[in-house]
């Protein structure tokens, strides 16, 4: 007969009740973290946008900068932040970057509430836990919980005449509605990896990501009110190398061209579709973000040498990045 205290006699629902426990307490404590921190924000009609804007936004700095999207901001200057504990402040739009999708505001006045800890979503895997809070369909302080479904997902972007792909974004099933946008995605620790920017279908949601790029894209705004970027002129996608190439270079990921700007940069450069990025600046490259975090604004009209795997051969080619 077996012994009740044995492990091979453990009661199921038990254990799936320790489970049950065990999660929602990481929820919790994440959302008893960041719901102070995520404001409701409203931002005033202009000429352009008659109706105003409305979303989230995340408090990431003592000094009273909030983070959010672009979108919801749109040509706005200003607006009002409204906190969870019934408080609200004034806000003034220091910066937006609809290429990005994020915009910086900042109160006008103090803040009770303390601000996030911003983490790193490179470290992020498809499966792990991450939770989402914001203000959707004016419901304050609402909390979902979900996986990352996806990573490495391309959302598309446009600023005027010019079109862009945020790279790397966050593809989550934590449930995100209109008045999301501008919240906080995070992971089981509480710290912020992503900003939640759209839903891209029935579950599915998707996040900017916080990394290198977007907070030099984020230290741009505050200082600048813009962000100036060079221009190469290529789309380009992740692709895996070849078996004899990863082992003479030592890694197995590089970025395919795919289509070229006729007259840009890139093409005067002879970088042609098929081309496998290898390096960039001498440096590797094995993502979007490893060519993204090199076109900032101390890149424009500097020579910019790449190395790519072209038929069988490796090709070294300069390109001099215009401003975008």
């Amino acid at each position: 007969m077996d012994d009740p205290a044995s492990p091979g006699s453990a009661d199921p629902d038990a254990a799936s009740a320790i489970a049950l426990d065990a999660y929602s307490g990481i929820v919790s404590s994440v959302a008893a973290a960041l719901v102070p921190s995520v404001a409701a924000l409203s931002v005033a009609a202009t000429a352009r946008s008659r109706r105003g804007g409305s979303g989230s936004a995340v408090l990431f700095s003592g000094d009273g900068y909030l983070l959010t999207n672009a979108h919801v901001v749109g040509d706005a200057t200003h607006g009002v932040a409204e906190f969870a504990d019934g408080s609200d402040a004034q806000v003034d739009v220091v910066g937006a970057d609809a290429l990005s999708d994020l915009a910086v505001v900042r109160a006008r006045s103090d803040l009770t509430a303390r601000p996030v800890e911003l983490g790193s979503a490179d470290g992020l895997r498809v499966g792990q836990l991450v939770v989402a809070v914001g203000h959707p369909l004016g419901l304050s302080g609402s909390v979902t919980a979900g996986v990352v479904s996806g990573l490495g997902r391309s959302l598309p972007t446009r600023s005027g005449a010019t079109a862009r792909v945020i790279e790397d974004v966050i593809q989550t099933d934590a449930a995100l509605n209109p008045g999301n946008s501008g919240g906080a995605l995070a992971d089981a620790a509480a710290r912020v990896v992503g900003i939640n920017t759209a839903v891209a279908g029935v579950g599915l949601g998707l996040a900017v990501p916080i990394n290198a790029t977007t907070r030099r894209i984020v230290g741009a705004l505050i200082r600048d009110g813009r962000v100036l970027r060079a221009y190469l002129g290529l789309v380009s996608t992740p692709a895996p190398l070849p078996p004899e190439l990863a082992t003479k270079v030592g890694r197995r990921k590089g970025v395919r061209v795919v289509e070229v700007v006729a007259g840009s940069p890139a093409h005067r450069s002879g970088l042609t579709a098929g081309d496998l990025i290898l390096t960039a600046a001498r440096e590797p490259v094995t993502n979007a973000q490893s060519l993204q975090k090199l076109l900032f604004d101390d890149a424009i009209g500097r020579p910019l040498p790449i190395t790519v795997w072209r038929r069988g051969a490796m090709v070294d080619v300069i390109a001099v990045p215009t401003e975008l």
